[in-house]
């Protein structure tokens, strides 16, 4: 199985995500060490990515997860995964369609951006936080494990894994 941990840039999904990982025995990856540096750069400087920029970017992730499925690997992604069909296109093909669950850290806009003011080291931070938000498409609870990000990272986690199971 792999666990794509979604949601906008603060909510935690490199936490969450390797907090789950550890706790199942599971490989981890952050899909950002995935992105080319012209995106990274971007997003050092706050300006949002477009679909163009985010095409091979995704298409890397998703040769990825394929790598894994045909592995027989449990792996756990952190993905900003905004949009429906970026879900849809890292979940393409049969075999991912069935090995592939995707969850959801939701938080207010303004709880986040208090989180992103805090963190320090990161590329991405609040200058990106709008156009995440403006391009996020919230999935349908009938699509994803959708956990809120108010509660301790142990708690969060618990909350996944009773979802998953």
């Amino acid at each position: 199985m792999i666990v794509i941990v979604m949601g906008v840039t603060g909510a935690g999904k490199t936490t969450i995500g390797q907090l789950l990982a550890e706790h199942l025995g599971w490989q981890f990856a952050d899909a950002d060490d995935f992105h080319p540096a012209a995106n990274v750069e971007k997003m050092r400087r706050g300006i949002p990515l477009t679909d163009d920029d985010r095409w091979p970017w995704l298409d890397r992730l998703r040769a990825e997860i394929e790598s894994w499925i045909a592995a027989d690997r449990n792996a756990v992604l952190a993905c900003s995964a905004l949009k429906q069909n970026y879900r849809a296109r890292l979940s393409a093909g049969q075999e991912a369609a069935r090995e592939v669950r995707f969850v959801y850290l939701k938080g207010s806009r303004a709880f986040i951006a208090e989180r992103l003011r805090a963190r320090h080291g990161h590329f991405a931070g609040e200058a990106i936080l709008a156009g995440q938000f403006a391009d996020l498409e919230e999935p349908a609870d009938n699509e994803v494990i959708t956990v809120g990000i108010d509660a301790t990272p142990e708690e969060i986690v618990a909350d996944i894994r009773a979802g998953l199971d």
